[in-house]
């Protein structure tokens, strides 16, 4: 079987690491127990939390012991990594909820069993710390002014750094070595901006334990168009169906960036690499059987195969392609006496989501962005009747690539 590591490393998922030759013997070697942390400072995680979920799925996949933390302790104090100003303080009581949402998705992704997989709230052992017991036995090992130098700090410091998120290191470490002693985990992945806290929490274990633990770190992903990943127009991609919809997560995939096809497919699908390779030699209007596989493969993997098999389908049939199965598009009802008296489409775009205002809605009317049913919207006063009404629907499309379907109701 190939070494795991070589496997991160081949598909971009390595940018730093503490001692290569040690992480690439311990996967030779040993089942190797690594550990990715996720905060749940939302209800669900978001397209740019999917390469640590990735990442633990191919070392799962290679015989080892993946840890997910639910970081419900950590999100108390708030990471100041990538922020320049402190984050918004959440409530015990929806910092808890929604980690117990965050643990459901990432079984998605593998297993959670218990043995060949772990998901451990942090908090189990970061809420019951007292003090300065704490301060006494940890803190100690740690130099403020080596802390200081992390990037985080360094960059929160011209803003503010309050004492709170001053602690966030120490945390983190204190897991790593909390998950050294529970679970004999001795590597810990996370993105760049981890890199501080993740060397942080190796060096405690050394200092604690008298034992070596490393550290991987993957690349901060923007997209080639300099955009920040999972980050839209309309917001960010979550991972939970109700908030980002399965076609419209499909529809994510398929606008990407002709330059970003090819290490998104290495990235965010299981596809073998000389297969991945092929699909990257593909070249001008080709890129689109590229695109479609990584969609459909992204969106099989996060929502299952009748919702990604329903996703294409339904953006095959919008984009002209073959098929007329449209039930995966986003939708919402409109009745038939409003469309007998004629709906504004400005009004409509605005109620159904494809712009943020009516004032946007106007503005994409006047440029030419708007269509009902493929047709380009001709000016504001245009209304949607019954007249429009096709098959029981009416499709709306904001832009190249935005659709949404209305059903018309009695």
């Amino acid at each position: 079987m190939e070494n795991t590591y070589d496997i991160l490393e081949q598909r971009g998922f390595v940018r730093q690491v503490t001692n290569e030759d040690a992480v690439r013997n311990a996967f030779a070697n040993q089942q190797v127990t690594a550990y990715v942390g996720f905060d749940p400072t939302a209800d669900s995680l978001h397209v740019g939390n999917l390469l640590g979920l990735m990442a633990l799925a191919h070392i799962q996949r290679g015989g080892h012991r993946p840890i997910a933390i639910i970081g419900d302790g950590t999100a108390m104090i708030g990471d100041p990594s990538g922020r320049s100003e402190l984050r918004q303080m959440l409530s015990q009581e929806q910092i808890s909820a929604n980690g117990r949402k965050i643990k459901s998705q990432i079984g998605r992704y593998f297993s959670l069993d218990g043995k060949k997989g772990l998901a451990i709230h942090n908090s189990s052992w970061l809420l019951q710390l007292k003090y300065i017991d704490f301060l006494r036995d940890i803190g100690k090992f740690f130099s403020v002014n080596r802390m200081l130098t992390a990037e985080a700090y360094k960059i929160r410091l011209e803003t503010g750094l309050s004492f709170l998120e001053f602690n966030y290191q120490v945390t983190q470490a204190y897991d790593f070595l909390v998950l050294y002693q529970q679970h004999g985990c001795t590597l810990q992945l996370g993105g760049d901006d981890q890199w501080g806290n993740i060397i942080a929490g190796a060096d405690l274990i050394r200092r604690v334990e008298s034992a070596q633990a490393d550290g991987v770190t993957w690349p901060l992903l923007t997209t080639a168009g300099g955009d920040k990943m999972g980050k839209t127009a309309a917001g960010a991609v979550w991972l939970d169906p109700a908030r980002t919809s399965p076609y419209e997560f499909y529809q994510f995939w398929i606008n990407t960036d002709d330059r970003d096809v090819s290490r998104f497919l290495a990235f965010y699908t299981f596809l073998p690499l000389a297969e991945i390779e092929t699909l990257s030699r593909l070249k001008g209007a080709d890129v689109r059987q590229a695109k479609e596989v990584l969609a459909y493969e992204a969106t099989r993997i996060s929502h299952g195969e009748e919702a990604a098999d329903k996703a294409r389908a339904a953006s095959l049939t919008a984009f002209g392609g073959s098929g007329d199965d449209l039930s995966a598009m986003p939708s919402s009802n409109i009745s038939l006496v409003r469309l007998q008296e004629g709906v504004l489409v400005v009004d409509v775009l605005a109620e159904v989501g494809l712009t943020a205002s009516k004032g946007q809605a106007r503005r994409l009317i006047e440029q030419g962005g708007a269509y009902v049913n493929q047709e380009k919207v001709a000016t504001l006063d245009s209304r949607i009747t019954t007249q429009d009404v096709r098959d029981g629907a009416v499709v709306l499309r904001a832009g190249k690539k935005r659709y949404h379907r209305l059903t018309a109701l009695a």
